[in-house]
Formats: structure tokens, sequence, C-alpha cells
């Protein structure tokens, strides 16, 4: 059975940094893509990043130059380190992962705020 568990999360004043980290488990099918998508409240989830198998990598223009995500493919883990934190940053941030055949798997999400 496939499992994302997502960490590191916390509470963090504005200009500071997090990383977040995702560890997947129960499948040796293949993955092609590992990224990350996060919730404030009241808004709809909304895409962050993503790492692709090559090693290519994409951001949200939101995040971008701010954000940098990375994997430890001896651990299964994928990272999301996050600098310059702002306010509106803050969210529950959920890690997935697309295997093939199986199909996208998700974390149940790390509450990241951002708060003075």
């Amino acid at each position: 059975q496939v499992q994302l568990v997502e960490s590191g999360g916390g509470l963090v004043q504005p200009g500071g940094s997090l990383k977040l980290s995702c560890a997947a488990s129960g499948s040796s099918c293949s993955i092609n893509a590992r990224g990350w998508y996060r919730q404030a409240q009241g808004k709809e989830r909304e895409f962050v990043a993503v790492i692709h198998s090559g090693g290519s990598t994409n951001y949200a223009d939101s995040v971008k130059g701010r954000v940098t995500i990375s994997r430890d493919n001896t651990k299964n883990t994928v990272y999301l380190q996050m600098n310059s934190l702002k306010a509106n940053d803050s969210a529950v941030y959920y890690c997935y992962a697309r295997y093939v055949p199986l199909g996208n798997y998700w974390g149940k999400g790390t509450l990241v705020t951002v708060s003075a």
C-alpha cells in the first residue's frame, strides 16, 4: 500500500525558512514525478513545485526564487526548502507522487504557519 508522509511543518516568523520532507513507501513501481501543492484556509489547493524523474523542476510563480524542490532517491524522499517565507505562504502543504501505472498518490499534509 502506497504511503506518503510529510513532515517539517510548523510555525515560523516572516522571513524565516522551513524544510519540508515527504517520504514514500509501499510500492516498487516507477515514479515519474513528485511534487507539492498547498491549500490555505478558505482557498483552493494550488500547485507549488514538481520534480520530474529526469530531474527537471517547475515552480509556481508565487514561490519562484524562494523555494527549492529536491529529492533523495536512496531514501525515497522529496524535500521542499522554503526561504523568505511570507504570511501568505501559510497553508497545509501536501506532497504527491505520480506512480506508473498506479496514478497519483497524496500525503495527508503538513501545516505551515508564517506569523510574527
